[in-house]
């Protein structure tokens, strides 16, 4: 179990080591907890999941709430943010900190591991997109070890394929980013040495004025001079 444990936290850092290679410099930081094992009566018809995280250097605008499960042969999306079936699932804020999953008409099948997501979309850091660590929900009996271990590695598994996916989408994005800057920085520089060159062209211009005004200011000076020579 330990060893399965650390899975995740490897998949993490290897993604937020990728997002800082591109030059996310974002300070925004997130934490989310989930509680480990959750088990609901056969009698019970909801569940409630539960949700806290905490955000460090991040924007006070709300983050979105996403909500995956995973089965041991396929994963659901089930809120991301907004419910796929919204009569089965609802995702409620208790709290400024903390929310939840709620499951309605739970049957046996909805047994699996929830993955609560918290990500703060006008951020760029890595770290202000976040995973907990998945809750295993069971109803009714609970299933022995070895098949929890194996849903777990099987939906580990399926964390790597969406994390990598995810992965690439976010790089893409971020590369596609910083080439519109650079050709922004580019274009202003472009406009910056055309108005240098236009403010050169008008002092030339100004000169030019100033010489002729002088020259023409100083001919009249001339002229008379011949004339009172000429009376004389």
């Amino acid at each position: 179990m330990a060893s399965v444990n650390k899975f995740p936290k490897a998949l993490v850092l290897a993604l937020d080591w990728i997002l800082y290679s591109v030059g996310a410099t974002d300070n925004c930081h997130v934490t989310v907890t989930q509680p480990r094992f959750q088990e609901a009566e056969q009698s019970a018809h909801t569940a409630l999941l539960t949700c806290a995280f905490s955000a460090h250097g991040c924007s006070p605008s709300q983050p979105q709430v996403l909500w995956f499960r995973f089965f041991t042969n396929r994963h659901e999306d089930l809120c991301t943010p907004e419910c796929t079936n919204r009569q089965k699932f609802q995702v409620l804020a208790s709290s400024q900190n903390n929310y939840s999953l709620q499951i309605n008409d739970l049957t046996v099948n909805d047994s699996a591991l929830y993955f609560c997501g918290i990500a703060f979309a006008d951020s760029g850091s890595p770290h202000s997109r976040q995973t907990g660590d998945g809750t295993v929900l069971t109803k009714g009996e609970r299933h022995n070890t070895e098949e929890f271990n194996s849903m777990i590695i099987i939906s580990t598994l399926l964390l790597l394929y969406s994390i990598t996916v995810f992965t690439i989408l976010t790089v893409h994005k971020i590369k596609q980013r910083l080439l519109n800057r650079s050709g922004n920085e580019g274009q202003r520089t472009e406009n910056c040495k055309i108005s240098s060159g236009r403010k050169i062209f008008r002092a030339i211009a100004q000169e030019l004025q100033k010489q002729r005004y002088a020259e023409h200011c100083h001919q009249p000076d001339h002229l008379e001079d011949d004339t009172v020579y000429q009376n004389r």
